[in-house]
């Protein structure tokens, strides 16, 4: 896999994690939402670093506002949710 193919793959994971909706009804839902943050927080900065390392451009972080709210609200012990 080329870096250019692994930073699409990261940001289409990115992606996933911001169109993903918490349930908070369902028992383990604060695992969930916080275990998805984390690895979101992981593969941004994957990206930046292949960013930094091999010129991959167009590498942004425009986390989804309604996700980092929702992951707040599901794990209050981890602050801001992310």
């Amino acid at each position: 896999m080329t870096p250019r193919e692994l930073a699409r793959e990261l940001q289409d994971l990115i992606a996933a994690l911001d169109r993903r909706v918490p349930h908070l009804e369902r028992a383990d839902e604060t695992v969930i939402a916080r275990d998805a943050a984390a690895l979101r927080a992981l593969a941004v900065e994957r990206l930046h670093e292949l960013e930094a390392g091999s010129g991959v451009a167009g590498v942004q972080d425009e986390g989804s506002t309604r996700n980092r709210a929702a992951v707040g609200k599901a794990s209050p012990d981890r602050g801001s949710g992310l």
